[in-house]
């Protein structure tokens, strides 16, 4: 195998909630640490923006989608082109794309697995279009090997904080909120937990005609529907034995607007209850799911809820006072391009024929080298 060298990556990936395209200029070390040199949201033209949420509510053409498969190409490529202008042409590109659909579950036709996930942003468009070498599709190898194909960012995870000498549950709260459990004594472990800021954005949006809750400041003015969270917390998912995954699909548009419809009167209260919501699924996440298993000493929060103050007050309320509650930041990793920085390692891990999938986390049946190289 080539010898390790360290490596310049502009890491691409637009999550579920869709607020934009996060591309970050990153260092990539041979001991899998990764220095963010530089980081932008790239905001998608708005009638692209649109058709991506039409896609979301299966609303869209197979036309729709093959061109859209361009079409969040070329957006990627100038979000990288952006920081090439900058700083130069990087080593190559690791690029997430944008999942548009999602599918972990085990059906079959004609005895064939159904199982299978779709990330639009052809890669051949973001080679051509900035020169760079691109690597893309990384859940794909993992969902052949019965994977779920997420979550993917514990590998980052236990390479980051595996020997911290403390037990650790990293959570990233985006559109879908996912956690991944590093122990000292224990094998990682991970699993989507279950809503992050899909409903939350959507509620905001479809009552005060924002794009999100800043700081959580609608939330902090609400009051909290004991009876309709407790409605909320009944979902099925949230009973599921690990791992399991979730997106858009399960948590859509018409999943949010049906219990829309035994929601209190009050907006802020209702955006006060969802933000609950997240908050309240991820501690009994823990409950059900990990405190049987391993003692956690600290919960790490990354993603935009790490902004969302009201959430954090709130999972400091329903979390164990023993338990530390802290962000990435205080460990010097960017809450906004943590999963950049992840996917940026995935990549280097990919460029080098390195297993990058952990199957005690996606429940694949073995380790695997995710990730396809499109070369210029």
């Amino acid at each position: 195998m080539e010898e390790l060298e360290s490596k310049k990556v502009i890491a691409l990936m637009s999550g579920t909630s869709c607020d934009s395209i996060d591309a970050g200029l990153c260092e990539v070390f041979p001991d899998k640490s990764v220095k963010l040199i530089q980081g932008i949201n790239y905001k998608y033209p708005e009638h692209v923006k649109s058709k991506i949420f039409q896609m979301f509510r299966m609303e869209a053409s197979i036309k729709d989608i093959c061109q859209m498969n361009f079409v969040i190409g070329k957006c990627f490529a100038d979000a990288a082109n952006v920081l090439i202008s900058e700083f130069g042409k990087p080593d190559f590109i690791s690029s997430h794309g944008q999942t548009v659909y999602h599918y972990p579950f085990d059906t079959s036709i004609d005895n064939i697995s159904l199982k299978s996930t779709l990330q639009l942003g052809e890669s051949s468009v973001i080679a051509q279009n900035t020169g760079c070498m691109t690597i893309s599709n990384f859940r794909e190898a993992d969902m052949v090997q019965n994977g779920q194909g997420a979550p993917l960012v514990c590998f980052a995870d236990e390479a980051w904080f595996k020997n911290k000498g403390k037990n650790y549950a990293i959570q990233n709260i985006g559109g879908i909120s996912n956690v991944t459990v590093v122990s000292q004594d224990f094998d990682t472990f991970g699993f989507d937990t279950g809503l992050g800021n899909i409903m939350i954005d959507y509620c905001v949006n479809k009552y005060f005609s924002l794009p999100y809750d800043k700081d959580g400041e609608i939330a902090s003015t609400g009051i909290i529907s004991d009876s309709w969270l407790e409605c909320l917390l009944s979902d099925e998912y949230y009973y599921l034995e690990p791992p399991k995954s979730t997106g858009r699909e399960y948590f859509s548009s018409q999943y949010i607007e049906n219990i829309l419809k035994f929601a209190p009167d009050e907006p802020k209260d209702i955006v006060a209850t969802v933000t609950a919501l997240t908050a309240k699924t991820i501690a009994q996440s823990y409950e059900r799911f990990i405190y049987p298993n391993v003692g956690i000493h600290e919960v790490v929060i990354c993603g935009g809820g790490a902004y969302n103050k009201t959430l954090m007050k709130m999972l400091r309320t329903y979390l164990p006072k023993h338990i530390d509650l802290k962000t990435c930041e205080d460990y010097g990793i960017s809450n906004n391009f943590k999963e950049v920085m992840a996917f940026a390692l995935l990549g280097y891990c990919t460029y080098y024929g390195i297993p990058n999938n952990l199957p005690c986390c996606t429940g694949a049946d073995r380790r695997v080298v995710m990730g396809k190289i499109t070369p210029v």
